[in-house]
């Protein structure tokens, strides 16, 4: 653990804002939390966030220790001077919640090898990729690069092709959804189709049935959050062993989701198209189907 000390000059201001002001690379939340579980400390007794400093309050905490990630990598399938390919494995964070992350995730890959938003907790992420989802996502090595990429996206230049199998058959071989996307203020951590919602456009198309299931391409025109997730499980067909959105899949360990390809305009100008195939468990899983 890291002990940091203060002492306060105003009277009446909450200890976790006063922490967030004197150290800005830690969130109020952050803060918080670290109250919430007895790590800050005013005059020696341990306080809640919520508590109001006096000037010459002697202000303790302790912070947990910044990981070490330099032994940990993940699949290189591309890079140059202003960005990085990575096939990334199921499991892995895009980037941390808060300003300091815990786990190794895609942004503390890049953050060695980039000048773009190093103070942040997304140095160099462009787009993201869930969790629970393997495959293809790009990041940028300096600024110039990471605004060039994201105007890539905006206009929508960028092709970005899923491979998913799905629960069910769907009713249809191929079809464009057009299903807007919002919120569920039930379960704010999830998404649902609503009228009120931004719009949203997947298309799908079949690969190949088996006997409970379709294996499906699906290419999304737009990136809300859960976008892939939300259509297929409002269909009635959720993505096998999306606990999420209605489905289990104690057998596979996994959500069967992968960013299979993504086609996009380099800041070098060229065009290319970078291809991660199905992880060794996905095709296993799909060979004790056939």
């Amino acid at each position: 653990m890291n002990d940091i000390r203060f002492i306060a000059e105003t009277e009446g201001e909450r200890v976790d804002a006063f922490l967030a002001t004197v150290m800005p690379e830690h969130s109020r939340s952050f803060w918080q939390k670290r109250c919430g579980e007895g790590s800050v400390t005013v005059n020696t007794k341990a306080v809640k966030a919520s508590h109001k400093l006096q000037p010459d309050d002697i202000v303790e905490a302790s912070l947990p220790e910044t990981p070490d990630f330099t032994d940990q990598t993940f699949p290189i399938m591309y890079e140059d001077d202003d960005v990085i390919v990575i096939n990334k494995p199921t499991g892995i964070l895009t980037h941390a919640k808060g300003v300091e992350s815990q786990e190794f995730t895609v942004a503390e890959f890049v953050r060695p090898q980039t000048t773009d938003g190093v103070g942040t907790n997304r140095p160099g992420i462009v787009h993201r990729l869930d969790r629970g989802t393997s495959g293809v996502i790009i990041a940028a090595k300096n600024p110039e690069a990471k605004r060039w990429l994201q105007g890539q996206f905006s206009k929508r230049n960028v092709k970005k092709t899923y491979l998913a199998l799905v629960a069910g058959h769907l009713q249809k071989p191929e079809a464009i959804l057009r299903l807007p996307i919002e919120r569920n203020p039930k379960k704010p951590q999830t998404f649902r189709v609503g009228a009120n919602g931004k719009p949203a456009e997947t298309a799908y198309r079949v690969e190949k049935s088996y006997k409970d299931y379709d294996l499906v391409e699906l290419k999304p025109h737009t990136g809300r959050t859960h976008q892939l997730r939300v259509h297929l499980s409002y269909l009635g067909h959720p993505i096998v062993g999306d606990a999420f959105y209605g489905h289990e899949a104690p057998k596979l360990g996994r959500m069967f989701l992968h960013a299979h390809s993504l086609e996009l305009t380099l800041p070098s100008r060229e065009r290319k198209v970078f291809t991660a195939p199905l992880p060794p468990e996905l095709k296993r899983y799909l060979e004790s189907l056939a």
